[in-house]
């Protein structure tokens, strides 16, 4: 089947088309990251204990006090991939009032019927970054200080206060409401997407890598060189495949990078097994023996005029091994010896929070559990598009 009717195939697929819309969405969440989430602090780990476990939709006012310490901005780009550092206490507060020179507030205390404690802030040390023990006094109705990086300022009460009034007291809605440690589930999901992605992309990426080198080498070469490989495989085929990763990853330590590595390098040999079949066939085709009769070398007639008409069984179980990569590292994850908080993974939020599945806040649980289950559903059918797209025995039919 040509490239045009396996693409038509594909989209009249309606299971298939849904999976891709949903993938293209998760990854442009992925890619976009901190940009579009409420916590766009690293790892979205901005901790309120005060506000743990908040129902979905609770408002909550923060008073925003600046922290004396000098700030490094980053690109845009920077800010998207990795976050962006809080420069910005933020106290959840009930109420806020103003005594001479202080800002009063009570800390948020989730109930009308129980008052938070009462804290106090000088009015500048809300809104300036200002050195410890140098606070300024008010004098006939203004502040004469110099910040922590050198700049002077000069402000009257009453500016100060409607700055104040402006930019330091906000109201934050917790669409998902907040985990165990205060922290926005929302937030924290929608950034846990870029782990289940980008393991399936590593994994999958290290896998075609290992996969389609030795299964060309085997099915081309064959003879010893092809018995050597498939040893190989057979053995690493015997292991449970999660007993693997757990030893590999092991070796390699705890981490983000290291599970993806685990993952990719228990993997290959499915794709090795299939190539070497592709090649053991396609090997013997005319066209193979012409380019042999016309002394190509045996690089070029491989990556030329094998491996692309090859291609179609190894992309159908990418797909699979993409939801595999998924499970695995939520797995991996939930028993604690993948990626490790406070990195973001839907595994670590099942682990964080099954225990509240028995209570009144199954959702912790079951939120990032029904992520892993879609993106895992969506893959699973885009594979099986892929299969009924690309399977050129349904054409000869």
């Amino acid at each position: 089947m040509n490239r045009r009717g396996a693409i038509q195939t594909l989209v009249r697929n309606k299971a298939a088309l849904v999976s891709i819309i949903f993938i293209s969405l998760s990854a442009v969440v992925a890619l976009l990251g901190y940009i579009i989430v409420p916590d766009s602090a690293p790892y979205a780990n901005t901790q309120h204990i005060e506000l743990s476990t908040l129902s979905p939709g609770t408002d909550v006012n923060f008073l925003l006090v600046k922290k004396n310490s000098e700030y490094k901005e980053h690109s845009f780009f920077y800010n998207m991939l990795f976050g962006e550092k809080n420069i910005y206490i933020s106290v959840p507060v009930d109420t806020i009032s103003f005594s001479g020179d202080n800002v009063v507030v009570t800390e948020y205390a989730g109930s009308d019927n129980i008052k938070g404690l009462e804290h106090s802030y000088h009015i500048i040390d809300v809104c300036y970054s200002v050195k410890q023990g140098e606070l300024p006094d008010l004098v006939n109705g203004y502040y004469s200080f110099v910040d922590i990086s050198g700049e002077h300022h000069k402000i009257s009460y009453s500016d100060v206060k409607q700055a104040l009034l402006n930019n330091n007291i906000v109201e934050e809605s917790f669409l998902l409401g907040t985990d165990r440690y205060g922290r926005d589930m929302l937030s924290r999901l929608l950034i846990g997407t870029r782990v289940s992605l980008s393991v399936g992309f590593i994994s999958v990426a290290i896998s075609l890598i290992f996969g389609i080198f030795l299964g060309a080498i085997a099915g081309y070469y064959r003879g010893r060189v092809d018995n050597a490989i498939m040893w190989l495989v057979n053995v690493v085929w015997s292991v449970p495949t999660l007993l693997m990763v757990i030893a590999i990853t092991m070796i390699l330590g705890k981490g983000f990078w290291q599970v993806f590595i685990a993952i990719g390098l228990t993997m290959w040999v499915e794709v090795a097994r299939v190539v070497r079949g592709q090649v053991l066939s396609i090997r013997e085709k005319e066209y193979i023996e012409a380019a042999r009769a016309l002394a190509l070398s045996n690089y070029r007639i491989i990556t030329r005029h094998i491996l692309p008409n090859a291609l179609n069984p190894v992309i159908i179980i990418s797909a699979a091994n993409f939801a595999s990569a998924i499970l695995i590292e939520a797995g991996l994850s939930f028993l604690g010896i993948g990626v490790q908080p406070p990195v973001p993974s839907w595994g670590n939020m099942i682990k964080e929070h099954y225990g509240y599945i028995i209570m009144d806040k199954a959702y912790l649980a079951i939120a990032p559990g029904v992520a892993i289950m879609l993106m895992v559903l969506a893959f699973t059918l885009l594979g099986n598009g892929l299969r009924d797209a690309l399977d050129t025995r349904s054409e000869a039919n």
